[in-house]
């Protein structure tokens, strides 16, 4: 009588060549999915990176920095919009070839998201036990495939060189008081003024010696530009940066900050300043609030996070890629829904809550606002239900947040590190391990 044929051994959750295949089929999905996300992308064909070297040509030249202008379809007229300083670093790169800028913006792109996504998502792989390798994968692909990145990468813009800079210093230097402590936040504000919002963040937590070297950094910085170029430096700073024409349309449905919110419903006139300042300064103070008191709970994430939400909302012009601050938010929601008790009815409740905002954050930044629709080049007001959520989804999710992010308390070094007490003698918390 013949032997009944063997059958394999099942794949079970405790074969670790199942849990293996399991996860190279996720991160190959993953990893397929990313070029059908960047294909509409490929129109931008590094446009703003283009201008960029045009106009440092065009400066070397001899002509006036910000006199260089380049038509757009969808904005009109586009110009050379950012501080002295950024240009002053930019000029080198306009003595390479394009195709060679391009790629070095690109690789250094894809090297911040991986280094910055490890930083963010490392204490939560030691506080829960996850598998190092695949999550930091997972979570950098994931970081890959958002509109923010997306936009980042396809305009050819500097956006993670300024988070890269700002999560060294506002999630190690300063939490460990080191004295250079604030430097990485005032070289981001000289080269571009959106990070000045951290500045006033550490002000906020009465970091008063990172606040300080924050502030000098950026006096330094923005002063040797001015020794460099005198002339365009004070017209700058006397008069383009007050110019928000310049930088396009508010309308857009690009802009994703308040001022484009409240631009939607007045097209083609300006929204009325009072009322977007009076909504500013509310906004400001609560989220800014709120972002000092995770802090204090030590969870810095969560408080350059939200401090970095207020800086969208605030700014008159936010375009998507600005708006990197989304991918902490989810973090951090993914964090506080795994921690949650599920052993009470309250826990499990909360821990549905939060799982379902972090998946529900992380749906629509990476469908985005703009990537699969098109807006057109005309003015259109927002005149519907339908239109003003999905016109202003950035915007209205960064309210939501600024409302119900959690913030976690131990949520900072992993076991062993401890704090230091710079110059600044600030008192750190203890810590106890993740």
């Amino acid at each position: 009588m013949a032997a009944e044929p063997v059958a394999p051994p099942a794949v079970t959750d405790d074969d670790p060549g199942g849990r293996t295949v399991r996860r190279l089929v996720t991160v190959v999905a993953l990893a397929a999915v990313l070029p059908a996300l960047y294909v509409p992308g490929l129109v931008h064909d590094f446009f703003d990176l283009k201008i960029y070297m045009r106009a440092m040509r065009w400066w070397a030249d001899g002509n006036p920095l910000y006199d260089y202008v380049q038509p757009d379809r969808v904005q009109g007229e586009l110009y050379f919009t950012y501080p002295p300083f950024s240009a002053l670093w930019l000029r080198p790169f306009a003595l390479l070839p394009l195709g060679g800028t391009v790629a070095i913006f690109t690789i250094l792109t894809g090297l911040g998201v991986v280094l910055t996504t490890y930083w963010l998502v490392s204490p939560v792989i030691a506080r829960h036990g996850l598998p190092r390798v695949f999550t930091v994968t997972v979570a950098a692909l994931l970081v890959l495939a958002v509109e923010s990145t997306r936009e980042t990468i396809t305009f050819g813009q500097i956006n993670m060189l300024l988070v890269v800079l700002i999560l060294a210093d506002l999630l190690f230097a300063v939490p460990q008081g080191r004295r250079w402590a604030g430097v990485g936040v005032g070289l981001a504000t000289a080269l571009k003024l959106f990070p000045g919002i951290f500045i006033v963040y550490l002000l906020a937590c009465r970091r008063w010696w990172a606040a300080a070297v924050a502030s000098t950094t950026a006096a330094a910085a923005t002063l040797l530009a001015a020794a460099f170029a005198p002339g365009d430096s004070w017209r700058y700073w006397t008069h383009e940066l007050w110019a928000t024409d310049r930088v396009g349309r508010t309308d857009y449905t690009g802009n994703q900050s308040l001022f484009g919110l409240l631009s939607r419903f007045t097209v083609p006139d300006k929204p009325d300043r009072l009322p977007w300042l009076l909504l500013v300064a509310v906004v400001a103070a609560y989220g800014l609030w709120r972002a000092a008191r995770a802090a204090r709970a030590d969870d810095h994430v969560a408080g350059l996070t939200l401090t970095g939400l207020v800086g969208g909302l605030v700014s008159p012009i936010t375009w998507t890629h600005h708006l990197y601050w989304f991918i902490p938010a989810v973090v951090v929601l993914a964090d506080a829904a795994l921690r949650a008790d599920r052993s009470t009815a309250a826990g499990a409740r909360r821990r549905r809550w939060l799982g379902a905002l972090a998946i529900g954050t992380a749906a629509v930044i990476i469908y985005g606002v703009v990537t699969f629709q098109d807006w057109g080049v005309a003015a259109v007001r927002t005149d519907s239900p339908d239109q003003f959520l999905v016109r202003n989804a950035y915007v209205l999710l960064s309210l939501l947040l600024l409302v119900v992010l959690p913030a976690r308390r131990d949520s900072g070094p992993r076991p062993g590190e401890r704090a230091t007490v710079g110059p600044e003698k600030l008192h750190q918390m203890d810590r106890r391990p993740d």
